[in-house]
């Protein structure tokens, strides 16, 4: 949730924030209203107490003739602190709720918009010219299908739309990749982790995913659980309520798991193949940083994922997401999308957020500090998914069907070079 002191102090700041999201500015001022009442029921309630407590102490000193008296108003004063300690409470539930309505503040920078008003930092890398090579490249379902790697009818029928199999050297294409990535992130000072794909819900709700996008994930009401679509969940999670030592550097992690996304109101959207599926495996960089170094980490973190590209060899650009686009959690989006010739376009492979200190005061994870404790930053950056099959079957295809291998990953797959057509 937002800093309520800082909204207090600079309330404009909030509001140009959510009129950047293109979400109601007039919320910050209901939320400095609800404030107000609680801190008036909480100084009532304070107050009242604090006479109560002195009455009953004047009960033992009081003369016969004036006990009667003082007894009556210690249980007057007995039913009103009751009644001031409920208005206070449901005041303060008050606020909570209208923290809990409030996405985090975006920072200084973010472009202001919707989905297509984001801003490209840069390119990198120069699309194949197919042309000049003189065929015409297949789609990665195509592709996959003459590989063998990939089946979506029979993932249709037995689990319905948006479901798959990767099948002989599309599953060891997808592990050769997600080692790959785990390679780095250890080489690179992050803790490996294959974490839970179920959570609470105060888990859930506390890393911001069940406001405005909760329906897209889904929910086992039997058990009150939800399966998360990023490791970021679980990874944000593990630290709750807990006090860390971030004196050493940041805390890194590396988390691998499924992911389960419904994917709701994207119907019609790349349902052909895996671009936009239900279920895909995924390695999630997460790290804990002093709110100071929080932009350092996220320029760390974008650099992680630019040298993943740079192995599997994929032409892509960077793009700075714009505030409306933004989820719950983050202050700032950078993404990287590679190309994908079917289509001539970019399409997201990573995603990297500056989430501040909004999902630790949610999950209650703080640090030491000179002052005394105080919420952490938290930062989470996609270093690969199921996903970027897309991009590396149809970047690297050749005129027969073939796929030649990105070198960075030959040594997750014996050394192959070209995957042949079966």
């Amino acid at each position: 949730m937002i800093d309520l002191r800082a909204l207090r102090e600079d309330p404009e700041r909030v509001r140009a924030s959510q009129r950047a999201r293109g979400e109601d500015p007039g919320l910050v001022d209901t939320l400095l209203a609800a404030d107000g009442r609680r801190r008036e029921t909480l100084a009532r309630f304070e107050s009242l107490r604090a006479e109560q407590k002195q009455v009953s102490r004047g009960v033992g000193k009081a003369s016969p003739e004036e006990r009667p008296a003082v007894l009556a108003r210690a249980k007057e004063l007995a039913e009103q602190v009751k009644a001031a300690e409920a208005a206070a409470g449901e005041a303060g539930a008050e606020v909570d709720a209208l923290l809990y309505r409030i996405p985090n503040v975006v920072l200084d920078g973010v472009p202001v918009g919707g989905e297509d008003d984001f801003v490209v930092l840069r390119h990198v890398g120069t699309p194949r010219d197919f042309a000049a090579e003189g065929f015409e490249p297949r789609d990665h379902l195509d592709l996959g299908e003459g590989l063998r790697a990939i089946d979506t009818k029979r993932g249709t029928k037995v689990a319905g739309a948006r479901f798959y199999y990767l099948t002989g050297i599309g599953a060891r294409l997808e592990l050769a990749l997600l080692n790959a990535a785990v390679d780095q992130a250890v080489a690179n000072g992050f803790t490996p982790m294959i974490t839970p794909t179920l959570v609470t819900p105060q888990t859930m709700s506390g890393t911001g995913f069940l406001g405005s996008h909760a329906d897209e994930v889904y929910h086992l009401p039997g058990d009150d659980l939800y399966l998360t679509g990023t490791s970021e969940v679980a990874l944000a999670g593990y630290h709750g309520d807990e006090i860390l030592d971030l004196s050493d550097g940041p805390l890194r992690y590396a988390g691998w798991s499924t992911c389960y996304r419904r994917e709701a109101g994207s119907y019609g959207k790349d349902t052909r193949g895996i671009i936009r599926v239900h279920q895909f495996n995924k390695v999630e960089m997460f790290s804990y940083v002093p709110v100071e170094e929080a932009e350092a980490e996220h320029a760390r973190l974008l650099a992680w994922e630019e040298e993943m590209l740079a192995k599997v060899e994929l032409p892509y650009r960077v793009i700075d997401t714009a505030a409306g686009d933004l989820g719950t959690s983050a202050a700032r989006k950078l993404d990287c999308e590679a190309w994908l010739p079917t289509q001539s376009r970019y399409m997201e492979v990573t995603s990297t957020s500056n989430c501040t200190t909004f999902q630790a005061r949610r999950l209650g994870t703080r640090e030491r500090a000179e002052s005394g404790t105080r919420p952490v930053a938290t930062l989470n950056g996609t270093l690969a998914t199921t996903r970027w099959l897309v991009a590396i079957l149809e970047n690297h295809q050749q005129a027969d069907g073939s796929m030649r291998v990105p070198a960075g990953l030959r040594p997750y797959l014996g050394g192959l070079e070209v995957i042949e057509p079966v």
